[in-house]
């Protein structure tokens, strides 16, 4: 009989694996080989074992699998959109949920090309469609976060008039759900047990275009007279020109093509 003092083991966390040591070879525990038939066993796979969804990446037809987080990534971009547009109301609450799906499935698809040669040069075995699979349980672990932080980017959006701390509080929610993204895609190259300097180029690239990319397609949290902007600028040029204006409390004026 076991001891009654024993205290019970602490299960450890999803991605934990002792220093130095390499993971164990996906699928060894017959929990991570049970079918992932529909979007909400991925989406309780991808936060709750992890590993099982990437074990069913591996396997043979997994464009299904590929195809449910795809869609789920756009259904809770759009949701989250829609809460992005209840701060200026309008227009906004169709053309920030469009622009926000948009904007994150257009970066993933300029990425991963990029991501598979650098899978490729840091000695990874991983096929395409495994990568692809990677990249779109990152902006599926991501959106899904988002939606998390709904509530709250609510209960401000309709507590306040500032574009600019609406503007911080969204970049904070989204640098924290693009956190737990890149690790999970981290995780599954770690598998690979390749050298992982190419894939922390990339994660660099993946950050740099997705930040440009709320630029290109502003405004996204207040408003302006044209759709999409006329003026080419890099996010940190905006963000420091929002940063200017912002303390008049009027959103048109921050998010407003210069002329």
């Amino acid at each position: 009989m076991n001891d009654p003092k024993t205290p019970p083991p602490i299960p450890q966390p999803a991605f934990s694996v002792a220093a130095g040591a390499a993971p164990p070879p996906l699928g060894t525990n017959p929990d991570e080989q049970i079918p992932i038939p529909n979007v909400i066993a991925a989406i309780e796979s991808i936060l709750r074992q992890p590993r099982r969804l990437l074990y069913h990446l591996r396997q043979p037809g997994s464009a299904r699998l590929i195809a449910a987080m795809v869609f789920v990534a756009l259904a809770c971009s759009l949701i989250y959109g829609a809460v992005v547009g209840t701060f200026s109301g309008g227009t906004q609450f169709w053309a920030a949920p469009v622009k926000i799906a948009a904007g994150l499935l257009f970066s993933a698809l300029i990425c991963l090309p990029s991501l598979y040669i650098f899978a490729c040069l840091s000695g990874s075995p991983a096929r395409l469609g495994e990568v692809a699979g990677l990249v779109a349980g990152l902006a599926m672990l991501m959106t899904i976060l988002l939606i998390g932080f709904a509530p709250v980017a609510w209960v401000f959006s309709q507590s306040t008039k500032s574009v600019v701390a609406m503007g911080v509080l969204h970049l904070a929610f989204w640098f924290i759900a693009t956190y737990f993204g890149l690790r999970f895609l981290h995780a599954g190259f770690a598998q690979h047990r390749e050298n992982s300097g190419g894939i922390r180029v990339w994660t660099a690239i993946f950050i740099l275009v997705m930040l440009q990319m709320t630029t290109a397609v502003r405004p996204l949290i207040g408003t302006a007279d044209t759709l999409l902007p006329t003026e080419k600028k890099f996010f940190v040029n905006h963000w420091m020109d929002c940063i200017k204006e912002g303390h008049d409390s009027r959103p048109s004026r921050f998010d407003a093509p210069s002329r």
